[in-house]
């Protein structure tokens, strides 16, 4: 017998008709109020069911453009719902709030807050959560905390959820040591931490390399199986230098029947890199598909990177050039790592091969790119016009040259006997705002030396000292400065 398929409902409809209008476009603002005319046509012929049933059907046309992330539409249903006497409550505006907070619209999602008392709507607990859920993807960990603060001034108990999304919100931000203070608070609140607790709090420890503190979370019997709590613990002792430890989690995982994923072990293969044995970290690489893992773009720099520090670059290399027959599309950070591994194993030419390579492949060269290129034309004599070029190239494409480019170029010139490019490349970082530090002042002193300036080498070792100390301790000091504003 055959089943005959469902008519969709009058709500769906509405939201299939207003999607067909005004289809989603990456990168544009959707549907604004200019198109409020064509958004009110199409909900004109409901207006009579939507009075009758204020809560069901709207609500159900509102909730599903928040699971499609149409808050564009979703606000432009609400102000028609409100100029056409349809009754407004806290489930309309949360689910147009939700919207808000799926489609990144921390602003909106605020105003909302602000917005529902004049609609005569109390915002509740699912009104917070979603506005803080909002800021947390938005890396607003301030107003994050802010709104939950606010929270029992306003009359509102914060639920699991509302500590949940204010940890996360913490660890965007950097901020262990509050996310550990509200994890803390919880059971004064009469909170419960769960899975999504913890794993949000040693995520934050693990962006603050507290690895210790990380493995005391992991003690707590509710998070000892999940994936996630593992995979920031792994990270966590990764940062920290416990490449023993991340590997001792990993291995742990499937007894406790936590299924690794590609985040364990890219975190545990960083690891590894971190502690120079990039043994083990291709070891771990090539057991992935054994635990049907895929290797992606992570897995795979961080082995390049392994191979890098270990002065492999012919492994490094092979890893590279067989990423897209494995489905992984090889990243800025991976060629970055290759061409560093050839940089570190003399191979110039295929530095610069692999440099001019990337833009062909819709990668656009960092600062590390060019540095790296240009530390392997230093490794060879003769390469200093090579390291010039690459030099003058950043200032072209607006990359500002960091002292590890400036160094290469000039032990470079130092290489190839050209003490006046290399005195000229050191008068250039401070007119850049780059502090020398001894690795320039020992390459451009050599490049006096062998050009036979002693004169202009005893020079440079005192008067210019002293003018390097001074800007070393300025670009400092505006740097605790820019520290102290952002926190």
């Amino acid at each position: 017998m055959k089943t005959v398929p469902r008519a969709p409902s009058p709500e769906l409809q509405t939201v299939k008709a207003l999607s067909r209008l005004f289809p989603p476009s990456p990168g544009s603002a959707g549907a604004g109020a200019s198109c409020r005319k064509e958004v009110f046509e199409v909900l004109a012929p409901h207006l009579p069911q939507w009075i009758s049933r204020p809560k069901a059907a709207p609500t159900a046309v509102l909730s599903a453009l928040a699971r499609e992330r149409r808050a564009d539409l979703a606000e432009l249903v609400l102000i028609f719902m409100l100029e056409s006497g349809v009754p407004v409550d806290v489930y309309h505006c949360n689910s147009v709030i939700t919207a808000c907070e799926k489609g990144r619209n921390w602003q909106r999602a605020l105003e909302l807050i602000g917005e529902m008392p004049r609609m005569r709507v109390t915002p509740d607990e699912v009104s917070y959560n979603a506005a803080i859920s909002a800021c947390e993807k938005c890396g607003h960990w301030q107003l994050a905390l802010g709104l939950f603060g606010s929270m029992p001034g306003a009359r509102l108990t914060p639920q699991e959820i509302s500590c949940n999304a204010a940890i996360s919100a913490c660890d965007k931000g950097g901020q262990w040591q509050l996310a550990l203070a509200l994890l803390s608070s919880m059971p004064a609140l009469r909170l419960a931490p769960n899975r999504v607790t913890y794993g949000a709090a040693i995520s934050a420890c693990s962006r603050g390399s507290q690895w210790q503190v990380a493995l005391d979370l992991m003690n707590q019997v509710s998070v000892r199986t999940d994936p996630i709590s593992f995979s920031a613990t792994i990270s966590a002792c990764e940062k920290g230098g416990q490449w023993h430890l991340a590997l001792g989690l990993l291995h742990e995982m499937p007894q406790v029947r936590a299924v690794p994923n590609e985040i364990s072990y890219s975190a545990a293969i960083s690891a590894c890199e971190k502690a120079g044995s990039w043994q083990l970290a291709l070891e771990l690489l090539s057991s992935m598909p054994d635990v049907r893992l895929a290797p992606n773009e992570i897995s795979f720099s961080a082995a390049i990177s392994a191979c890098e520090k270990g002065g492999q670059w012919q492994i490094a290399l092979l890893l590279l050039s067989s990423m897209p027959s494995l489905s992984a599309s090889p990243n800025v950070i991976s060629y970055n790592a290759a061409i560093s591994a050839c940089s570190k194993g003399g191979q110039w030419q295929l530095a610069l091969g692999l440099l001019c390579s990337m833009p062909g492949l819709s990668l656009e060269p960092s600062e590390i790119s060019y540095g790296a290129a240009i530390s392997a034309c230093g490794q060879m004599c003769g390469q200093w016009q090579i390291a010039i070029g690459l030099l003058r190239a950043m200032s072209e494409i607006k990359l500002s040259p960091h002292e590890i480019s400036y160094n290469a170029a000039i032990s470079a010139c130092e290489k190839g006997g050209q003490w006046q490019l290399a005195l000229n490349l050191l008068s250039l970082m401070f007119e850049a705002r780059v502090a020398p530090d001894e690795t320039t002042y020992t390459a451009a002193i050599s490049a006096c030396e062998k050009g036979g300036q002693w004169a202009v080498a005893v020079s440079l070792l005192g008067e210019q000292s002293a003018e390097s100390l001074n800007l070393l301790v300025a670009v400092r000091q505006q740097k605790l400065e820019e520290q102290h504003f952002m926190t």
